[in-house]
């Protein structure tokens, strides 16, 4: 019943609620981009959805226009030449994400699930397969994000999406919700570039999606 029809309504409730109140920070955000770098204000990018069904996930563009499209930040081996200035705040703040509410109120990602991996992270995509993570909607925040998020290593992560495929309920997401809010607080777990991640031999293109 939670997975079927009440984390659906969920979803859609808290992100309509929060597109209300939250649009004059949009609207903020929006002006400090535009006026920091050229460029759109919005990011896409093609990530992995329910089922592997493939989708333009949104962010608050944080680097310039003609950094790498389809990698993962932490695996750049100089991002900070890519990073605007507001882009540094955004991403330290984790308010980059923010438009991913337009994401789950079209039904794309929820607001707890496996974050989606980039269309290209096959072994990622590969090793969730195990364990059904590939099934269930993407999240805006999920179970590996509050137990490491860039430090773990793909098979850990996946393992972790599986935990929070076979355990979904109610009090579990909240649970994840409230951990969430301290570790973006804290910004815990957020790397950037190679020289700070533990699987620097991994190909770019196998990175674990933040």
């Amino acid at each position: 019943m939670y997975r079927k029809y009440v984390k659906r309504i969920i979803d859609f409730t808290l992100s309509f609620i929060a597109m209300i109140v939250l649009w004059p920070f949009f609207l903020i955000i929006a002006i400090l981009i535009k006026l920091d770098s050229k460029g759109p204000v919005f990011f896409k990018q093609k990530r992995v959805g329910k089922n592997k069904k493939h989708f333009y996930i949104l962010k608050f563009r944080t680097m310039i226009t003609d950094a790498p499209k389809d990698m993962p930040t932490h695996m750049l081996s100089n991002p900070e030449m890519f990073i605007t200035r507001v882009g540094r705040f955004l991403r330290k703040s984790s308010l980059d994400e923010l438009p991913q509410i337009i994401n789950i109120l079209k039904g794309e990602m929820s607001i707890i699930g496996p974050r989606p991996a980039l269309w290209n992270q096959y072994d990622l995509i590969e090793e969730r397969d195990k364990y059904g993570a590939n099934d269930v909607m993407p999240g805006l925040t999920g179970w590996a994000q509050v137990n490491g998020r860039d430090e773990l290593p793909i098979a850990e992560k996946a393992k972790l999406d599986g935990e929070y495929v076979k355990n979904m309920s109610l009090l579990f997401d909240l649970k994840i919700f409230f951990m969430t809010i301290k570790s973006v607080l804290k910004a815990e777990g957020v790397k950037e570039g190679l020289n700070n991640v533990s699987e620097q031999t991994s190909n770019t293109n196998k990175g674990v999606s933040s």
